[in-house]
């Protein structure tokens, strides 16, 4: 009775995630819609922009009572705590909340039943997927901050995505670079997931390298087809190994062949 009552809530924890996951991902991308329209078009008027603002208040604050109920549902909270750093971040950064948009790829990636071979195919979309809306948050998130300041270099959305290229890239060619702090704190998020990234790009790439030369360097193993054709060469073998004709003592030709005295 314990152990059932014990999987009660980590059921209704998993019944909330199935039925949020699609509408929190419609969430996220009108996030991140509403959060880049007042940013790339400045000159929008008044009401628009009220209204994106309100927009941006209302997804975020679905975003803690989607967080605030799976807490409820666990037990362990101080491990969901632990395990959910990424989502704390998210609704407490205001910077971040855009990245809650990569949901829309997990959900596609999820509902693709393919064989293991396409494991990297699947990885390789997540992770260019996430370096794209990296890419793209930071140079709006950027742009928001620098844009005002007086003796900023970047002004244009342009300038903020050529910048956030060459960031995330390690390239670093310094014609431009943030002067706000807001703006730079965006350029040390930016900075620590480029390198993620790039790390975890490197490391899939040796493993795919070292998987390929193995497989080359070994046998291949055998199929069930291979093991059938096998059998039946050994079948085959056996039969024509087998006497056609009867034992000799049996054989009244052989028995006076054999009587008859030689010479």
């Amino acid at each position: 009775m314990q152990m059932r009552t014990e999987a009660l809530p980590a059921d209704r924890a998993a019944r909330w995630e199935r039925l949020t996951a699609l509408p929190l991902t419609v969430l996220s991308v009108l996030f991140l819609v509403v959060y880049a329209a007042p940013i790339l078009r400045p000159d929008l008027a008044e009401p628009w922009l009220r209204a994106c603002e309100a927009t941006t208040v209302l997804i975020w604050l679905m975003f803690w009572v989607d967080f605030v109920v799976r807490l409820s549902l666990t037990r362990a909270r101080r491990r969901f705590l632990r395990d959910h750093l990424f989502d704390l971040a998210v609704l407490v950064l205001p910077v971040l909340r855009p990245l809650r948009a990569l949901r829309l790829i997990t959900v596609v990636l999820s509902l693709s039943r393919r064989a293991e071979s396409w494991a990297r195919g699947r990885l390789a979309v997540y992770v260019g997927a996430t370096t794209m809306l990296l890419v793209l948050v930071s140079a709006l998130a950027v742009l928001d901050a620098e844009r005002s300041a007086a003796d900023s270099n970047i002004t244009s959305f342009d300038d903020a995505l050529w910048w956030a290229t060459v960031t995330i890239t390690t390239v670093g060619y310094g014609d431009h670079f943030p002067v706000t702090g807001a703006g730079r704190f965006v350029a040390l998020g930016l900075m620590i997931g480029g390198i993620g990234l790039i790390g975890f790009v490197t490391g899939s790439l040796a493993t795919w390298i070292v998987d390929r030369v193995s497989q080359k360097g070994g046998t291949a193993p055998a199929t069930a087809d291979d093991i059938a054709a096998l059998r039946a060469e050994i079948e085959a073998l056996r039969r024509q190994l087998a006497p056609e004709t009867s034992p000799a003592g049996d054989d009244p030709d052989r028995r006076s062949h054999a009587a008859q005295p030689s010479g």
